[in-house]
C-alpha cells in the first residue's frame, strides 16, 4: 500500500506558489524620487494648514456650518438611496475584502507576497495615523454639534471624525492598486480611477451629513500621505517576504526530517516505492525426481493439493512402445 504525506494548509498554499512562474524581474517598483518627496512635503503642509484652520475657527469652519444648514440630503433627496450604496466603497471591511481578493490572486500568479504585504503595511499606517489624529483632536460630527459656529474640537471620548476615516480609507485602499501596478501606463489609469472614487466617497459623506467638509479634506491629505510614503517601506517589505519564505523552507525541511527513518534503526513499517507496487512474475518452486526408466524429470511441488481424479492418463506416450496383441476371439476364430 502506497503512503502519502499529509499536507497542511500552509504547505498547500506554498505548493501552489511554487507551481507558478518566478517573480517577474521587470516590475516597476515605485521609489522615493525627488518629485515624490516634493509632493509628500506639499501634502504634509496642506494637512497642517487644515488642522490649524479648524483649530482657530477660520473661514473653513464657517463653510462647514453653511453646508450643514444647506442639508444636501434634503436638497437632492433623489440621490440618497444611491449614495447610501456608493459610500460603502469607503468602508474598511468591504473594500479590504475586495482588494485583498485581487491582490491575493496577483501574489499567487506572480510568485511574490509583496502585494499582500504592501496592503497590510498601508492599512496598518492608516489605522495608526488616522486613528491617532481622531482620538487626539476629538471633534464632533455635524449631527452631534453643540454650539453653532464652533469648531467642535477637544471632545475626548465622544468626537472621532477628524479626519474622515471613510475618505482616507478610500484613498489608501483603492490607491494601493495604482501603487502596485506593473507599468507606468496602468498606474496612471488606476490613479485616476482611485482619485475619482475617493473624491466621490468624501463628498458622499458631506451629502449625508456625517462629516464636515474639513474632515473630508483632511482625510484626502491623510490617505495621500500614506501612499506617498510607501516607497520608504519597500526594503522592510522585501526583508519580511524573504523571512517568510525562509521560515517556509525550514518547516518543510523539518517535516521531511521527521518523516525519515534514522540510520541504523530497523524500520517496522518501511515506506514503499512505486517499484514495490509492481507485481513480479513468480514461479512455483520446482523439485527434481529420478524415474528408474525415464531418467531425470522435473515437476512442480505443490504444498496443498486438492484431491482430484485425472480424466486422462498422466503417462506420456512413447512412439517406440508397441501396443499389446489381442487374443483370438473364440467367436470369429481370428
Amino acid at each position: 500500500m502506497r503512503t502519502e504525506q499529509n499536507l497542511t494548509r500552509l504547505d498547500r498554499l506554498f505548493a501552489r506558489l511554487d507551481r507558478e512562474p518566478e517573480r517577474p524581474q521587470n516590475l516597476d517598483v515605485p521609489r522615493m524620487s525627488p518629485h515624490r518627496i516634493v509632493l509628500l512635503g506639499s501634502t504634509l503642509v496642506f494637512y497642517g494648514l487644515i488642522v490649524v484652520a479648524v483649530i482657530n475657527t477660520t473661514w473653513l469652519v464657517r463653510l462647514d456650518w453653511q453646508l450643514m444648514f444647506f442639508r444636501p440630503y434634503e436638497q437632492w433627496s433623489g440621490l440618497h438611496a444611491w449614495i447610501d450604496y456608493y459610500v460603502v466603497l469607503g468602508q474598511r471591511g468591504p473594500t479590504a475584502v475586495m482588494v485583498l481578493a485581487w491582490l491575493g490572486w496577483r501574489s499567487w500568479r506572480q510568485h511574490t507576497l509583496r502585494p499582500l504585504l504592501m496592503l497590510g503595511t498601508s492599512l496598518l499606517l492608516l489605522n495608526i495615523t488616522v486613528g491617532a489624529a481622531k482620538i487626539g483632536m476629538g471633534r464632533l460630527g455635524p449631527h452631534y454639534a453643540t454650539a453653532i459656529g464652533s469648531n467642535e474640537m477637544w471632545h475626548f471620548g465622544n468626537g472621532d471624525i477628524f479626519p474622515s476615516g471613510h475618505t482616507a480609507n478610500a484613498v489608501v485602499t483603492w490607491g494601493i492598486l495604482a501603487y502596485l501596478a506593473s507599468s507606468q501606463r496602468t498606474r496612471r489609469y488606476l490613479s485616476a480611477v482611485s482619485a475619482i472614487v475617493a473624491l466621490g466617497v468624501g463628498l458622499s459623506t458631506v451629502y449625508l451629513g456625517t462629516h464636515w467638509l474639513s474632515d473630508v479634506m483632511l482625510g484626502w491629505a491623510a490617505g495621500l500621505l500614506i501612499l506617498l510614503a510607501l516607497p520608504w517601506f519597500e526594503p522592510l517589505v522585501a526583508r519580511a517576504e524573504a523571512w517568510i519564505f525562509a521560515v517556509r523552507d525550514r518547516i518543510r525541511e523539518r517535516g521531511t526530517a521527521a518523516g525519515a527513518v534514522p540510520a541504523g534503526v530497523p524500520a517496522m513499517f518501511p515506506q514503499r516505492t512505486p517499484a514495490d507496487d509492481e507485481v513480479p512474475a513468480t514461479r512455483e518452486p520446482v523439485a527434481a525426481t529420478v524415474h528408474p526408466a525415464r531418467g531425470l524429470r522435473t515437476h512442480p511441488v505443490r504444498t496443498e493439493r486438492a484431491p482430484a481424479t485425472p480424466v486422462v492418463s498422466r503417462r506420456p506416450q512413447h512412439p517406440e512402445r508397441v501396443g499389446r496383441s489381442t487374443a483370438a476371439s473364440p467367436v470369429t476364430g481370428s
